[in-house]
């Protein structure tokens, strides 16, 4: 199959949110769960709930369920390249990851080398935790860096299903805690230090905060959840036909989950600290920003995260977008409904990491 560049970029944006069967390290066959139950016919076009700005780029993205067949094809897609000088520019680091991982890559940003006690974040990249690279949201992390002076660290975290549960989070966490340990070398502040990811990072970010929660170790002001995937549990609801058409379907998220969890979803229990939402308390995590459309197969599981966190005296701020798919703020950041978005995260962020 021959794709053109556009077609490619949106199978690799989409791949970093999706992906289908696979085969785990017991060589058994991974499967998603069926669905509780088949939701109520609905006669409603799903095109015509999108944003009109949010409409056209679908014409030109395949659909796409990502699976072994097509992993490896996905996974060699080009990224959109680095902006080039005089943005600040991406370096590699090699630091220790989680376990059975001694060369961890971690992408750093810097915007002044020279200055110390500069807000940093932890950056962790979409992908269903099976693609992806930091290199996809490079250009955006360049621009974040220099427009708010903060060291980013986006980090490179093992994928599954070659290494399921819990080798992401291991990772991820692994950056968090370089992050604090070299706070000297990075010239950064350890209070002031958050979590952003997007999608399936987003995820992992809101794992990484409940683990630092759990240990009492390593600070975290604030975290930047967009459109996060929290819970494996909506892979055993089939939604509504108008919800999760777009860029990262049913199908792909429950084929998400069990390469993740080296097994199908069951609705009685997941791996402690593998599912977010399933954590039996969010009491203590850091102030959370949320951001999701009302298209996303994530909304539900979104929404419902948000109240929680209001429930367990968090402060949090819950944006929810009309008309948006999921990944909308990438695809077409251009239109209203994403130039909102995207400033919401942003002023967010910014304000969570000024100095005292």
């Amino acid at each position: 199959m021959r794709l053109n560049r556009r077609d490619l970029a949106a199978m690799s944006f989409t791949a970093l949110m999706s992906f289908s069967p696979f085969m785990p390290a017991s060589g058994a066959r991974a499967e998603a769960a069926p669905p509780t139950a088949e939701p109520a016919g609905s006669a409603i076009d799903p095109l015509t709930l999108v944003d009109p700005e949010l409409r056209p780029i679908l014409d030109h993205i395949p659909p796409l369920d990502l699976g072994m067949g097509n992993l490896q094809a996905v996974r060699g897609a080009q990224f959109p390249p680095a902006l080039p000088v005089p943005v600040v520019q991406p370096r590699d680091r090699l630091i220790p990851g989680g376990a059975g991982n001694p060369r961890l890559r971690v992408v750093l940003l810097d915007p002044a080398p020279q200055a110390a006690a500069k807000p940093a974040i932890l950056h962790i990249h979409g992908g269903g935790l099976v693609v992806g690279r930091p290199e996809v949201a490079i250009a955006e992390l360049q621009q974040l860096a220099a427009d708010l002076g903060a060291v980013i660290v986006s980090v490179d975290y093992r994928l599954a299903p070659e290494h399921p549960f819990p080798a992401g989070l291991d990772d991820a966490y692994a950056a968090l805690e370089w992050m604090h340990a070299s706070a000297d070398e990075l010239g950064i502040d350890p209070a002031r230090v958050a979590l952003l990811g997007e999608s399936a990072g987003a995820g992992l970010a809101a794992a990484v905060s409940l683990r630092a929660r759990d240990r009492g170790e390593l600070p975290i002001r604030f975290q930047a959840l967009r459109y996060p995937m929290l819970d494996d549990r909506t892979a055993l609801r089939k939604p509504p036909a108008h919800i999760g058409t777009f860029i990262w379907n049913w199908q792909s998220n429950a084929f998400g989950w069990a390469a993740v969890l080296g097994r199908k979803p069951v609705m009685d229990a997941a791996p402690e600290g593998a599912v977010p939402a399933r954590a039996k308390s969010l009491h203590g995590l850091p102030a959370t920003w949320i951001g999701v459309g009302t298209l996303d197969l994530f909304a539900r599981e979104s929404m419902a995260f948000a109240t929680r966190l209001v429930e367990a005296g968090v402060p949090v701020e819950l944006s929810v977008v009309p008309g948006a798919y999921h990944g909308f703020d990438t695809m077409v950041p251009a239109a209203r409904v994403s130039a909102t978005f995207i400033a919401g995260w942003r002023s967010a962020l910014g304000r969570a990491l000024q100095a005292d």
